[in-house]
């Protein structure tokens, strides 16, 4: 069954979230490949995809992700990978009933998935800004529908959230946006969440930016978690970067050939 995911905005107010980001995200055109200069934004899938380049087991989903996730240079000149480097692939961020982000296991569902940490380091008057990129193969679309909905369910049940000891954000605003609305036509769905975040270390309120896409049973997200001195322009623009890098590595890695 197919999860509609309609604009929302989360409790709490933020900094703009509503679809703003949406409406300010760059296109990524190579990620598109339904012919034409002119397409309809609605007509066909995002990806022709062969299903022969669709992972059916986990070694060659890993084999994708690591094909599709950012590299430390797709979010732009001086972004370094964070130690540790890359999550355990058989660990799942949830979100608890008192809003608190725990690991646990990633299910059937998910045939597999992997984060990557970054940072720009502190330098001229700016903190560090702390980046991720995430991957997610489902073993069907609606598995990654699901995961989506539940993403922005997340955002409007807890506007304030830790993510883990002396880390929190909140005043979160979080957008959707189907294939075709607001000029959308990257992935058959996107999501947007900014707002503020707050650490013992870096203190706060800095900008926070999330954003999650989703092409068949194929997820990908960025996070960046702003310090002082980063704006929340300057962290939206670098965590786009990112992800429409990883929109086209996965379109060119999947759809069929000729």
């Amino acid at each position: 069954m197919a999860v509609p995911l309609l604009l929302a905005t989360a409790c709490g107010g933020g900094h703009g979230g509503d679809g703003d980001a949406a409406k300010k995200r760059p296109s990524a055109p190579k990620a598109t490949a339904t012919g034409g200069e002119n397409p309809d934004a609605t007509a066909g899938p995002v990806v022709d995809a062969d299903p022969a380049r669709l992972p059916t087991t986990r070694k060659a989903a890993l084999g994708l992700i690591g094909q599709v996730i950012a590299n430390p240079e797709d979010f732009g000149p001086g972004v370094v990978a964070r130690t540790p480097y890359e999550s355990g692939p058989d660990t799942w961020p949830v979100l608890d009933s008192n809003c608190v982000w725990q690991q646990g296991d990633p299910g059937r569902g998910i045939l597999a998935t992997l984060t990557r940490s970054f940072e720009v380091p502190a330098a001229k008057g700016k903190g560090p800004l702390r980046l991720a990129a995430i991957v997610t193969v489902h073993r069907t679309d609606d598995g990654a529908r699901w995961e989506m909905a539940g993403s922005l369910e997340e955002s409007m049940r807890c506007p304030t959230q830790q993510l883990r000891r002396g880390e929190f954000i909140g005043g979160l605003g979080a957008g959707a946006l189907d294939r075709g609305e607001a000029n959308q036509t990257n992935s058959d769905d996107s999501l947007m969440e900014s707002g503020e975040y707050r650490s013992d270390e870096l203190g706060g309120p800095h900008p926070y930016f999330w954003s999650q896409d989703r092409i068949l049973r194929f997820t990908f997200a960025v996070t960046a978690k702003g310090a002082k001195g980063w704006a929340s322009g300057e962290i939206d623009s670098v965590a786009f970067q990112a992800q429409s890098a990883m929109l086209v590595r996965l379109s060119e890695n999947i759809r069929k050939k000729g």
